[in-house]
């Protein structure tokens, strides 16, 4: 099996629970308090690892308290931390995130991940095969940096460009696989997306992207599924009718799903009906990291059958 390599970030997550989301200036009561692990990078890895995947990540956290207990919980996963590094010149990425009738808004800081080099993402060795993945919460110059690296090994490269922000055909170019929803496509391609718009409308707008027949784009749209565009042929995958309790982490959790799927040597195809079927389980749950599905509990879904949610 090849391995799945995740330059990215890692954050604690701090959750406020609410009946809904206040206006600007305005104060709600909320509920409750919670501390999760999570962040892009984190996120990705122990979805991956959990499912399966021989799964390293690449990145940083700081010499506090947070950091402890995120390399704490990382390692239990299964997630290799070799190249995670201690930086005391800034504290642990810290995520500030409001959750209310299971729709979040989310506040990043960084932290030690706005720290994390090209040297950092140099020391791991890829072989052809493995799988590259990263996100934007990490410098967008590491990741062209990672990008480079896994090319001239041969390994797939997978890119969530996520937090939105725009970014150059150059780093575009290095990229195998483009997964995004709706909002990141477009910013991408100037266009004003909805996650109720029309299959054909995301269609449409991932065309817009510069040219490159070997690249897959994947547009995930929460219950409605996920959209591909396969060497310029589109795909649905229909989503899963299920109550959602946290989204938080479901977009990282199909990345990493996606991942762990073809570093086993799945087709694109399976890979992302498998994903599609992760993420359903992962928004049941609440947190980040802690809810990414074990591999039994996606083979029982798959195996039991579900009723799919129309587009």
């Amino acid at each position: 099996m090849a391995r799945v390599f995740v330059a990215g970030s890692i954050n604690m997550d701090v959750v406020a629970t609410a009946d809904r989301h206040p206006r600007i200036g305005e104060t709600v009561a909320g509920k409750a308090v919670l501390y999760f692990p999570g962040g892009k990078g984190a996120n990705q890895a122990v979805s991956a690892a959990k499912l399966g995947a021989p799964t390293t990540l690449i990145g940083r956290v700081g010499t506090d308290a947070f950091g402890r207990e995120l390399k704490a919980f990382l390692a239990a996963q299964d997630v290799d931390i070799s190249f995670v590094k201690d930086t005391a010149e800034a504290h642990s990425g810290t995520a500030v995130i409001t959750i209310a009738k299971a729709d979040n808004t989310i506040v990043v800081v960084p932290g030690a991940n706005g720290l994390v080099s090209a040297e950092d993402i140099a020391a791991p060795v890829l072989a052809k095969g493995d799988i590259a993945v990263s996100q934007f919460e990490i410098p967008l110059a590491t990741v062209s940096a990672f990008f480079k690296r896994a090319r001239a090994a041969g390994a797939t490269t997978i890119l969530n460009p996520a937090p939105a922000v725009e970014f150059g055909t150059e780093l575009l170019d290095l990229v195998d696989i483009l997964i995004l929803n709706e909002t990141e496509l477009g910013l991408l391609t100037k266009t004003e997306l909805r996650d109720s718009d029309e299959p054909a409308r995301f269609v449409e707008a991932a065309r817009r992207l510069p040219a490159n027949l070997g690249r897959t784009i994947c547009v995930t749209l929460g219950k409605r599924g996920v959209l591909a565009l396969i060497e310029g042929q589109s795909l649905l995958v229909p989503g899963h009718q299920v109550k959602a309790v946290d989204t938080t982490g479901a977009g990282d959790c199909f990345v990493g799903a996606l991942a762990a799927q073809l570093a086993s040597g799945r087709t694109i195809d399976e890979a992302l009906d498998y994903a599609n079927v992760a993420a359903s389980i992962c928004v049941r749950r609440m947190g980040a990291a802690p809810s990414m599905p074990t591999a039994a509990e996606v083979a029982a879904i798959i195996s039991a059958g579900r009723p799919e949610a129309p587009l």
